[in-house]
């Protein structure tokens, strides 16, 4: 064998072990460039400012997120961006109740397959709002109203299908007559079209509410949950007032990060680890006791386990709720 077919066979098994080599050595650097966070709705909503709060908290971590709205579809588009990325750790997404709920009901081609759990960001609570100078000012008055203009009354959502679409028909169902659900790409849009006149009423989160509710800009007239907020202890639920808005059992509105399926287990670890990091310290827990939402960072088998019991817990009360 000549020299040069040696060193020429040499060469290729060098670059060979180094191409082996070269996935390992990017997952143990990992991160070495800035993560695309997708968040699936419009600025100014509950997840887009909690990213945006997160965002110089994971610095800290080595970890330089880029946020980037991407609204549309109930959050089907930014997560479709997401499930076709590259499974490098580069690319995360916002995954939501709203998003599960229309992967659960077949709305759209992904599925919770096409996506790898990283770890749970919140479980919020959602509330019924009206404008803050509104004469519907309390839970009843409000029905009473909904009685009196039956097919007429509307009910903002951001998306459609979702947790907020189910508790707006639930809201109707309490009143006992028809209503107009009009669905909005990001909740911000529900506040200024709330604050604005154009509806008279929405389903959102304290989370993106606080400030205008603070501000009187916005009223909440009732709690779609078991208890009162510690935030808003003066807001009645609406099971204490006699209307029951779980007739096919729970469901629980949350937040967490998707990756997409494929990605290293070693990245998803790193991952979780400096969300978790971000999310229990002291900066972040005081932001979430004042905007009304609980963190509870599950991760890992306990975060699969939970995604499929809440997508089946809200297929089934969606498949109730707008089959009639």
């Amino acid at each position: 064998m000549s020299v040069a077919r040696t060193l020429a066979i040499a060469a290729l098994a060098s670059v060979s072990i180094l191409s082996a080599n070269a996935p390992a050595d990017a997952q143990s650097n990992y991160p070495t460039k800035e993560i695309r966070w997708i968040v699936p709705w419009n600025p100014g909503g509950s997840n887009d400012i909690m990213a945006r709060y997160l965002q110089p908290i994971l610095k800290k971590e080595g970890f330089d997120v880029v946020v980037e709205n991407i609204p549309g579809g109930t959050g089907a588009i930014g997560m479709g961006q997401v499930a076709t990325a590259r499974p490098d750790g580069y690319t995360i997404g916002n995954g939501t109740s709203s998003t599960l709920s229309i992967i659960a009901q077949e709305r759209v081609p992904l599925k919770n397959s096409s996506f790898t759990h990283v770890i749970r960001l919140s479980v919020d609570p959602l509330i019924l709002l009206v404008a803050g100078d509104s004469k519907l000012d309390t839970l009843q008055k409000f029905l009473d109203h909904m009685k009196a203009n039956p097919g007429k009354v509307t009910i903002g959502t951001p998306g459609t299908n979702n947790l907020n679409h189910i508790f707006a028909a639930m809201t109707a169902r309490a009143a006992g007559v028809p209503y107009r659900q009009v669905p909005y790409p990001g909740g911000s849009r529900v506040v200024a079209e709330l604050m604005g006149h154009q509806i008279e009423a929405g389903v959102l989160k304290p989370s993106e509410t606080m400030q205008q509710i603070q501000a009187g800009d916005l009223k909440p007239l009732g709690v779609f949950g078991p208890k009162r907020l510690a935030v808003l202890p003066d807001v009645p639920t609406f099971k204490e007032k006699g209307h029951d808005v779980f007739p096919y059992g729970p469901v629980v509105q949350m937040a967490y990060i998707e990756a997409p399926a494929g990605l290293d287990p070693a990245v998803r670890k790193k991952l979780a680890d400096a969300f978790e990091k971000a999310l229990t310290s002291k900066q972040f827990t005081d932001f979430a006791a004042k905007n009304g939402f609980v963190v509870d960072p599950i991760r890992d088998a306990e975060l699969d386990k939970e995604i499929e019991g809440v997508a089946a817990a809200i297929k089934q009360v969606a498949d109730q709720v707008f089959a009639k």
